[in-house]
């Protein structure tokens, strides 16, 4: 079932029972209370704390610049959008167990699900193969995207820099709204929109408010053409 994963991605598995769940979402074993898997959230977990470690290191290592840069140059790698670009490429929705709810509702496409799924991959690597192939792993198909980032400038955070112009060119400061969520306790959806005024400039979703406050931010930036 996993070979074509294994090829994709130039590493060969020993325990494929720890690698099945990083693809089993909470909801699947709601529906499945007999399986002998857990969730990919305790792998997740390990994974987002193995793929920041590699990140800051390779930052560190490779660039001189100051505390402030890496910081933002970071956050724009790990980011969702990113790792769920990336799971897409991987086509890692493929292999995703899902109850029928999740899978209705689009869950293999979903970009917090596929984050999330691609992180549960790095635990794995990581208590299989070790950090170095965990660290060969990121290089491979995230750190390639860093140079791409810088110019496109997706290492700006959006806030920032909305409320810098937004002072700049009509004297007031953006406040964001929750409009709505959605889901479950465990994996909720927040809907946050952004205000210039009483203007709603910006929409958008994420896992926290504080990633869709960014959604909100980026999207204003689009419409206002700033």
């Amino acid at each position: 079932m996993y070979k074509k994963l294994e090829e994709q991605i130039g590493l060969k598995f020993k325990d494929y029972h720890l690698l099945r769940n990083a693809f089993v979402h909470r909801s699947y074993l709601n529906e499945h209370r007999d399986s002998k898997h857990e969730s990919n959230e305790r792998l997740e977990f390990l994974g987002d704390a193995v793929l920041e470690l590699v990140v800051t290191e390779y930052l560190y290592l490779n660039y001189p610049n100051p505390e402030g840069d890496l910081t933002n140059w970071r956050s724009a790698l790990v980011k969702g959008e990113m790792l769920a670009k990336i799971a897409t490429e991987l086509k890692l929705g493929e292999y995703l167990f899902l109850s029928h709810g999740e899978e209705k509702s689009g869950g293999r496409k979903k970009d917090y699900l596929l984050a999330n799924t691609f992180e549960a991959l790095i635990g794995v690597i990581y208590l299989e193969l070790g950090y170095d192939m965990a660290r060969v792993f990121i290089s491979k198909f995230l750190l390639v995207h860093l140079e791409d980032i810088l110019v496109k400038g997706e290492h700006i955070d959006a806030k920032s820099h909305l409320q810098e112009i937004a002072q700049e060119k009509v004297g007031e400061t953006p406040a964001y709204e929750l409009q709505h969520s959605e889901g479950p306790d465990h994996d909720k959806i927040f809907t946050m929109a952004a205000y210039i005024g009483k203007r709603m400039v910006g929409k958008g979703k994420g896992g926290s408010k504080q990633i869709a406050e960014q959604q909100a931010a980026e999207d204003a930036l689009k419409r206002l053409k700033w």
